[in-house]
């Protein structure tokens, strides 16, 4: 396997870095409050970043995951782009690719989904109902793809549900309760393809969470190495050098297992166990990198308005999206059984 980005991937990199970096300061998500950041949405769109994903796959959106992570971006970048462009490009019809894509690309079509497991929305003939306690980013979409009982991917207008209801999530992720009652569906994928979205999700709300934590471990890195104890910098005391230095391992072991996850679903090898593997790590070595960062910032780490802070709510968010540490450990041991993975 080689991780190493193409020219493409690396480009696409630096150009979402700069773009987060410009628009994405304490200050500007200070004043976003728990909305999405339309201006940034439509620069981000301006720039083709979310296009670009059909070119440089899951993994160089992986790579650009991170970057929004560094900075705890208020977009709907990761659902639009794994519910919406890869869900489409992989699993639409030419006549859906054709229609959706172009909006997609552009911003003005924004997919998020009903996501991780299906369950609590039936469909007959076409039309769902049922109801799905949160749904990242669906006060901002427009579509909405909803997996049934039976593991058939649908695609939903947001203005067909029955009621979108504001929900306030540990993170701002401008979540809403969805409900349907007989709302149209069109059908998207056949056999397979829940699997293989879910799995998607997956490792892109990893390769995010490696950003949420890589951003944390920074902040504390800088914190610690100009507040002052004992007349010398916390970041020479021992216990604290160790402490950042177990929070960076998790880090990395997050981020290789998104890669590696990542890498296999482009080459089209079965990679739901990796992507369960890569979710696990997020889940639970995200969990102890967001605190480590809070941590290490003693009192000001409690400071609700401190950019820390941020890192935190974001990083125990993506913990229970993944589905926590016991529950993914489950799936992966079912894969074992199967002899699947």
């Amino acid at each position: 396997m080689d991780f190493t980005p193409t020219e493409e991937q690396e480009a696409a990199r630096e150009l979402a870095a700069r773009i987060f970096a410009d628009l994405s300061g304490h200050e500007r998500l200070r004043a976003a409050g728990t909305g999405t950041d339309a201006e940034l949405w439509k620069a981000l769109c301006a720039a083709g970043l979310p296009g670009a994903v059909e070119e440089i796959g899951l993994l160089g959106l992986v790579l650009l995951l991170e970057e929004q992570g560094r900075r705890t971006a208020q977009v709907p970048f990761a659902a639009s782009c794994v519910y919406g462009i890869l869900a489409v490009a992989r699993h639409g019809t030419e006549e859906q690719r054709a229609r959706l894509l172009p909006g997609l690309r552009e911003g003005t079509t924004v997919v998020t989904g009903a996501f991780p497991g299906p369950g609590t929305v039936s469909s007959r003939a076409g039309r769902l109902s049922g109801a799905v306690a949160w749904v990242p980013w669906l006060r901002d979409a427009t579509h909405v793809l909803v997996p049934d009982g039976e593991r058939a991917l649908w695609l939903v207008r947001t203005e067909d549900a029955a009621a979108v209801e504001a929900v306030e999530l540990t993170a701002p992720w401008s979540a809403a309760r969805l409900v349907l009652d007989g709302a149209p569906g069109e059908r998207l994928g056949g056999a397979g393809a829940h699997d293989d979205v879910l799995a998607a999700a997956r490792i892109a709300f990893a390769g995010l969470q490696a950003g949420v934590c890589a951003g944390s471990l920074a902040r504390a890195v800088e914190y610690t190495s100009v507040r002052e104890q004992f007349g010398r910098p916390l970041s020479t005391h021992q216990a604290v050098q160790l402490r950042a230095a177990d929070a960076h391992m998790d880090t990395e072991a997050i981020r290789v297992t998104a890669y590696e996850a990542a890498w296999r679903h482009d080459g089209g090898l079965d990679a739901a166990g990796a992507a369960l593997t890569a979710a696990w790590w997020a889940s639970e070595a995200g969990k102890r990198v967001v605190h480590a960062g809070q941590h290490l910032h003693g009192g000001m780490g409690a400071d609700l308005d401190h950019p820390v802070h941020r890192h935190f709510l974001w990083g125990r968010q993506l913990d229970a999206y993944l589905g926590c540490g016991t529950e993914l450990l489950a799936g992966l041991g079912d894969l074992l059984a199967k002899g699947d993975a």
